[in-house]
């Protein structure tokens, strides 16, 4: 197995295990600290708008290949046995029927006011420290 087809069962294994955090969420069994961070992984996975645009060179990519992957991993470790199994298994079929995954609103909406609020910081430390 090459390197191409190894990082292509990475990605494939990452999309399913974000895939398997959105089912798991709502499962009754899953504990409410992994339904917390569950629910900020899968909106932030989910959502169309990246925290670090992809245009911004090397930034903008840290988010998809680093940060997202160990936060999935780390949330898919807090789930029970059995949900894992249940919910990977739900994954499985929602990407085999609708090949793509789900967007989130919610997700796009956190994302935005992150940057307002950034921004909006930002322009307070900065109009004063300019007009100086």
């Amino acid at each position: 197995m090459g390197f191409v087809d190894t990082t292509r069962a990475w990605a494939r294994r990452i999309k399913r295990d974000a895939m398997t955090l959105w089912f798991a969420r709502s499962h009754p069994a899953t504990p409410w600290y992994a339904k917390a961070m569950g629910g900020f992984v899968v909106a932030y996975a989910l959502s169309p708008i990246d925290l670090i645009p992809d245009f911004i060179p090397v930034l903008g990519y840290v988010d998809d290949v680093i940060l997202l992957p160990i936060l999935i991993w780390l949330t898919v470790r807090m789930l029970p046995p059995e949900v894992l199994a249940e919910s990977r298994q739900k994954a499985e079929q929602w990407m085999m029927e609708q090949g793509s995954k789900p967007r989130s609103l919610g997700g796009a909406v956190a994302i935005v006011l992150i940057w307002v609020v950034v921004g909006a910081m930002i322009s307070t430390w900065a109009v004063p420290a300019l007009g100086r």
